[in-house]
């Protein structure tokens, strides 16, 4: 009977005699999928900016510049840096106040709420997983 081998996209296990699992990575996986992911993140960190947008509240527009300047674009992190951007994200205000029926506190709790399915299945094809 020959030792259970197992595959995966990332490499292979296999019992040999003594009973121990080797683990051998795929040498072809990373330069595969690291493009994917980087590609999908990069989607993500746009969409999070350009979804949020309608939700932040506006007076000179410089809250969402603020994050345009502030974020690296496939770095995972979206911030938005304009020294008044976490008063203005924990304000009390209800939303609407601000020049807008969506525009106002936890914008990018707001936006998720809404565009979270979107963001995700955008992402999974390009990662190449949809």
């Amino acid at each position: 009977m020959t030792a259970p081998k197992i595959e995966t996209p990332r490499g292979s296990i296999t019992h040999n005699k003594s009973g121990k699992a080797v683990l051998k990575w795929n040498t072809d996986f990373q330069p595969k999928w690291q493009g994917r992911f980087t590609l999908a993140q990069k989607f993500v960190d746009s969409e999070v900016l350009r979804l949020s947008e309608p939700y932040i509240p506006l007076d000179t527009s410089m809250l969402i510049k603020s994050g345009i300047l502030g974020t690296e674009i496939g770095s995972g992190t979206v911030k938005w840096i304009a020294p008044y951007a976490k008063a203005q994200y924990y304000s009390p205000r209800k939303p609407g106040s601000q020049t807008g029926a969506l525009r106002g506190p936890y914008w990018f709790e707001r936006m998720k709420k809404t565009y979270l399915r979107k963001i995700l299945n955008g992402a999974k094809k390009l990662a190449g997983r949809a």
